[in-house]
């Protein structure tokens, strides 16, 4: 369930992302960067994982790995952007920068933001603060 902290303009902010990345250490540094901004961040896999926690969740940001195995990620966020109740939940994708007919792909697809992998670590504590809306 997505959690809730205060601003310290006592206005709540929901703090939620859903993440679908196969790598354990990429995971560690995403779960580990979270904590560090008090965002609340879960994981999923396969396409019906991600689509059914976005549901209950309703996120502020999903985040997908282009070059997972499990998510389908062109797919998933073809899906997610398809779907009349997920469609404005922001979807950032990541890939090496060497993948460039899936980051075309994943941008036709609906992804919100396609980023370098490098880009996307190096301000991932800057894309997850951003996640917390009011």
């Amino acid at each position: 369930m997505a959690s809730r902290s205060t601003t310290k303009n006592g206005y709540d902010r929901r703090v939620a992302i859903l993440a679908a990345v196969d790598d354990f250490l990429f995971r560690s540094k995403i779960r580990a960067t979270a904590k560090h901004v008090n965002a609340d961040v879960q994981f999923a896999q396969t396409p019906e994982e991600i689509l059914a926690k976005a549901r209950e969740l309703r996120p502020a940001l999903v985040i997908i790995d282009l070059n997972s195995a499990k998510a389908d990620p062109v797919a998933t966020i073809a899906a997610l952007k398809r779907d009349p109740d997920l469609a404005s939940i922001r979807a950032i994708g990541f890939a090496s920068h060497v993948h460039v007919e899936l980051i075309a792909a994943a941008r036709n697809a609906g992804a919100d933001q396609v980023l370098p992998r490098s880009a996307f670590a190096g301000n991932l504590a800057e894309i997850l603060a951003s996640a917390m809306v009011p």
